[in-house]
Protein backbone atom coordinates (compact mmCIF):
# COMPACT_ATOMS: atom_id res chain seq x y z
CA UNK A 1 0.00 0.00 0.00
CA UNK A 2 1.26 2.95 -1.30
CA UNK A 3 1.34 6.55 0.66
CA UNK A 4 -1.63 7.86 -1.04
CA UNK A 5 -3.54 4.97 -0.75
CA UNK A 6 -2.92 5.00 2.92
CA UNK A 7 -3.75 9.03 3.25
CA UNK A 8 -6.79 8.59 1.06
CA UNK A 9 -9.04 7.23 4.13
CA UNK A 10 -8.47 10.29 6.62
CA UNK A 11 -8.65 12.56 3.65
CA UNK A 12 -11.98 11.16 2.74
CA UNK A 13 -12.99 11.42 6.38
CA UNK A 14 -12.23 15.46 6.50
CA UNK A 15 -13.82 15.95 3.60
CA UNK A 16 -17.16 14.26 5.10
CA UNK A 17 -16.48 16.31 8.35
CA UNK A 18 -16.05 19.73 5.51
CA UNK A 19 -19.20 18.83 3.81
CA UNK A 20 -21.49 18.19 6.89
CA UNK A 21 -20.56 21.11 8.41
CA UNK A 22 -21.15 23.60 5.33
CA UNK A 23 -24.53 21.80 4.39
CA UNK A 24 -25.16 22.69 8.27
CA UNK A 25 -23.95 26.33 8.01
CA UNK A 26 -26.53 26.44 4.90
CA UNK A 27 -29.12 24.67 6.86
CA UNK A 28 -29.23 26.67 9.89
CA UNK A 29 -26.67 29.55 9.63
CA UNK A 30 -27.80 31.13 6.42
CA UNK A 31 -31.64 31.47 6.88
CA UNK A 32 -30.84 33.19 10.53
CA UNK A 33 -30.16 36.25 7.97
CA UNK A 34 -33.74 35.79 6.08
CA UNK A 35 -35.30 37.92 8.80
CA UNK A 36 -33.72 40.26 8.35
CA UNK A 37 -34.24 40.43 4.41
CA UNK A 38 -37.93 40.35 4.54
CA UNK A 39 -37.41 43.95 6.88
CA UNK A 40 -38.70 46.30 4.08
CA UNK A 41 -37.82 49.27 6.43
CA UNK A 42 -34.02 47.63 6.11
CA UNK A 43 -31.63 50.41 4.75
CA UNK A 44 -29.12 48.14 3.17
CA UNK A 45 -32.29 44.90 2.23
CA UNK A 46 -30.15 45.14 -1.47
CA UNK A 47 -27.17 44.20 0.12
CA UNK A 48 -27.99 42.05 2.43
CA UNK A 49 -29.78 39.91 -0.52
CA UNK A 50 -26.52 39.92 -2.30
CA UNK A 51 -24.43 38.58 0.46
CA UNK A 52 -26.85 36.04 1.28
CA UNK A 53 -26.67 34.95 -2.48
CA UNK A 54 -22.84 35.50 -2.49
CA UNK A 55 -22.75 32.88 0.12
CA UNK A 56 -24.83 30.26 -0.49
CA UNK A 57 -23.08 30.51 -3.78
CA UNK A 58 -19.65 30.49 -2.15
CA UNK A 59 -20.37 27.50 -0.02
CA UNK A 60 -21.97 25.34 -3.19
CA UNK A 61 -18.66 26.27 -4.82
CA UNK A 62 -16.80 24.59 -2.02
CA UNK A 63 -19.60 21.50 -2.27
CA UNK A 64 -18.57 21.00 -5.50
CA UNK A 65 -14.78 21.06 -5.34
CA UNK A 66 -15.50 18.58 -2.28
CA UNK A 67 -17.38 16.26 -4.68
CA UNK A 68 -15.05 16.21 -7.46
CA UNK A 69 -12.05 15.83 -5.07
CA UNK A 70 -13.83 12.51 -3.27
CA UNK A 71 -14.54 11.27 -7.40
CA UNK A 72 -10.56 11.92 -7.77
CA UNK A 73 -10.04 10.08 -4.42
CA UNK A 74 -11.80 7.28 -5.89
CA UNK A 75 -9.69 7.17 -9.27
CA UNK A 76 -6.73 7.46 -6.90
CA UNK A 77 -7.69 3.80 -5.25
CA UNK A 78 -8.53 2.68 -8.33
CA UNK A 79 -5.27 3.84 -10.14
CA UNK A 80 -7.39 5.46 -12.73
CA UNK A 81 -6.24 8.74 -12.05
CA UNK A 82 -4.19 9.19 -15.15
CA UNK A 83 -7.14 8.69 -17.27
CA UNK A 84 -9.17 11.07 -19.04
CA UNK A 85 -11.77 10.22 -17.11
CA UNK A 86 -10.09 12.41 -14.23
CA UNK A 87 -9.59 15.54 -16.42
CA UNK A 88 -13.51 16.74 -16.14
CA UNK A 89 -13.06 16.70 -12.50
CA UNK A 90 -10.24 18.53 -12.35
CA UNK A 91 -11.55 21.12 -14.57
CA UNK A 92 -14.74 21.19 -12.15
CA UNK A 93 -12.57 21.98 -9.55
CA UNK A 94 -10.58 24.60 -11.63
CA UNK A 95 -14.25 26.35 -12.20
CA UNK A 96 -15.67 26.32 -9.12
CA UNK A 97 -12.44 28.01 -7.71
CA UNK A 98 -12.66 30.70 -10.90
CA UNK A 99 -16.47 31.28 -9.68
CA UNK A 100 -15.39 31.73 -6.10
CA UNK A 101 -12.74 34.02 -7.29
CA UNK A 102 -15.12 36.49 -8.83
CA UNK A 103 -17.66 36.68 -6.07
CA UNK A 104 -14.54 37.52 -3.72
CA UNK A 105 -13.69 40.02 -6.45
CA UNK A 106 -17.09 41.67 -6.09
CA UNK A 107 -17.14 41.14 -2.13
CA UNK A 108 -13.75 43.10 -2.11
CA UNK A 109 -15.56 45.77 -4.26
CA UNK A 110 -18.83 46.14 -2.69
CA UNK A 111 -16.33 46.14 0.61
CA UNK A 112 -14.64 48.87 -0.28
CA UNK A 113 -17.56 50.77 -1.87
CA UNK A 114 -19.90 50.21 0.29
CA UNK A 115 -18.29 49.70 3.77
CA UNK A 116 -14.79 51.82 3.67
CA UNK A 117 -16.07 54.84 2.19
CA UNK A 118 -19.40 55.17 3.85
CA UNK A 119 -19.35 53.45 6.93
CA UNK A 120 -16.00 53.17 8.36
CA UNK A 121 -12.28 53.89 7.58
CA UNK A 122 -10.77 51.02 9.31
CA UNK A 123 -9.11 48.88 6.23
CA UNK A 124 -8.87 45.68 7.73
CA UNK A 125 -11.72 44.28 5.80
CA UNK A 126 -10.51 45.15 2.09
CA UNK A 127 -7.28 44.01 3.10
CA UNK A 128 -8.21 40.81 3.85
CA UNK A 129 -10.48 40.37 0.94
CA UNK A 130 -7.28 41.48 -1.11
CA UNK A 131 -5.50 38.76 1.01
CA UNK A 132 -8.22 36.35 -0.19
CA UNK A 133 -8.15 37.42 -3.47
CA UNK A 134 -4.17 36.98 -4.25
CA UNK A 135 -4.57 33.49 -2.46
CA UNK A 136 -7.40 32.58 -4.48
CA UNK A 137 -5.65 33.44 -7.84
CA UNK A 138 -2.70 31.77 -6.88
CA UNK A 139 -4.82 28.63 -6.06
CA UNK A 140 -6.56 28.77 -9.15
CA UNK A 141 -3.42 29.33 -11.61
CA UNK A 142 -1.93 26.47 -9.71
CA UNK A 143 -4.74 23.83 -10.34
CA UNK A 144 -4.46 25.44 -14.06
CA UNK A 145 -0.54 24.25 -14.24
CA UNK A 146 -1.75 20.76 -12.34
CA UNK A 147 -4.54 20.19 -14.73
CA UNK A 148 -1.96 20.76 -18.17
CA UNK A 149 -0.09 18.16 -16.07
CA UNK A 150 -2.27 16.35 -15.30
CA UNK A 151 -3.01 15.79 -19.15
CA UNK A 152 0.47 15.33 -19.94
CA UNK A 153 0.47 12.26 -17.28
CA UNK A 154 -2.14 11.12 -19.21
CA UNK A 155 -1.01 11.44 -22.74
CA UNK A 156 2.22 9.78 -21.42
CA UNK A 157 0.96 7.12 -19.46
CA UNK A 158 -1.88 6.13 -22.71
CA UNK A 159 1.35 6.19 -24.87
CA UNK A 160 3.53 4.13 -22.88
CA UNK A 161 0.51 1.70 -22.76
CA UNK A 162 0.60 1.56 -26.50
CA UNK A 163 3.76 0.78 -26.81
CA UNK A 164 3.80 -1.68 -24.16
Amino acid sequence: MTMAHRAVGPLRILLVLVFVALVAAQIWALPELVPDLADPSAEQSVMRWAMLAASVLGLLCVQVVLVCTWKLLTMVTHDRIFSASALPWVTAIVRAVAVGWVMLLGAFVCAYYFIVDEVSDDPVLPALLLVLLLVGAVVGLLLLVMRELLRQATTLRTDMEAVI
